[in-house]
């Protein structure tokens, strides 16, 4: 059988190991495919640094995979031997409980997730539910990588607070994820306050580049009042931070999986019919959707290039805050 190299988690809060393993082959409705570039999301470093639970070990994480099909599975009619596909999160749902037949697969009780209960894209070669990969068109595999996970749940959070209604954004954590959404929110007429760690200069101005009309410290105050705040840092101490920002009405949405805990506050900053969301996983339809909208805006990623092998000073680099857009792993 084949082998290849894939970095791999053995134990929750140890640095990954650079194994020499066997290639997978695809099963029944899957697909094996090369891996031509992976992005590095936060929710790996949730993953890695034992901060979510039950990881299948040992694991290859990474789904923000760009690659190209090289052995189709059978009964696949839709994928084709070297298409470019695009491979996310969200890696299977049951299509039987409750929330998959009221179309909320994001929700599915039994879903498995691209690098946590199935072997990611931190390797040279990995199989996929045929499914669940998106044809890709784009031709360059490394800025593509990002708007697999930090793209398409930036977009699901920015629909579920409203989406284009909102005049006046806020985004809080200036880094993969709000660096890809501050383009389209513009490109959409809105207004961006973008609120990152105190005294991080460099992301703020990183965040004007990108056209925010403001930006700052995260416990600082806008010039207007916010008709919703978008969250990608992992904090917890941002929820009032940005619930006494947002108007009257107004959203805050969590787009991560994971954050610490959320501080109590005054029951006025939920107060005037203001709300609190989170965002859970992501549908096939935002894929389809926001992939075929990027190229209208067009989105452009900014991204740092690491070779497969250095995923943990790729994470590392992400962990301490050294990174401004996303990091991508090269095979």
């Amino acid at each position: 059988m084949s082998q290849m190299r894939a970095m791999r988690l053995h134990v929750p809060g140890q640095p990954l190991k650079w194994d020499l393993v066997p290639r997978p082959l695809p099963g029944t409705g899957q697909v094996q495919f090369r891996v031509l570039a992976c992005g590095v999301c936060r929710t790996d470093l949730h993953v890695v640094d034992g901060e979510l639970p039950s990881p299948s070990l040992p694991l290859v994480p990474g789904h923000e995979i760009v690659a190209e099909v090289t052995q189709l599975g059978e009964g696949i009619s839709h994928l084709s031997l070297g298409m470019r596909i695009g491979v996310p999160w969200l890696g299977w749902t049951c299509g039987e409980c409750e929330a998959c037949q009221a179309g909320r697969e994001n929700l599915c009780v039994r879903a498995l997730f691209t690098g946590y209960t199935l072997d990611g894209g931190y390797a040279e070669y990995g199989v996929a539910d045929a499914r669940y990969c998106f044809p890709l068109m784009a031709e360059d595999a490394q800025a593509t990588a990002p708007l697999l996970c930090a793209g398409l749940i930036g977009y699901r959070t920015w629909r579920l607070a409203g989406g284009e209604q909102n005049r006046r954004l806020g985004i809080y954590g200036f880094g993969a994820a709000a660096h890809i959404l501050v383009q389209l929110a513009v490109a959409c007429g809105q207004r961006v306050y973008a609120f990152t760690r105190p005294g991080d200069d460099a992301a703020q101005a990183f965040a004007r580049r990108l056209g925010a009309v403001w930006a700052g410290d995260a416990d600082q105050s806008p010039p207007e009042p916010l008709d919703a705040a978008l969250l990608f840092a992992p904090v917890g101490e941002l929820v009032p931070l940005a619930l006494a920002q947002v108007r009257p009405g107004g959203t805050v949405v969590s787009g991560g999986i994971h954050m610490s805990d959320i501080p109590a506050f005054p029951y006025r900053l939920l107060w005037q019919e203001r709300s609190i969301k989170s965002v859970a996983n992501l549908t096939r339809q935002d894929g389809e959707e926001f992939l075929a909208l990027a190229p209208t805006v067009p989105i452009r990623t900014e991204t740092r290039a690491y070779p497969l092998e250095q995923a943990n000073q790729a994470l590392a680099d992400l962990r301490e805050g050294r990174l401004s857009g996303a990091a991508v792993l090269i095979p």
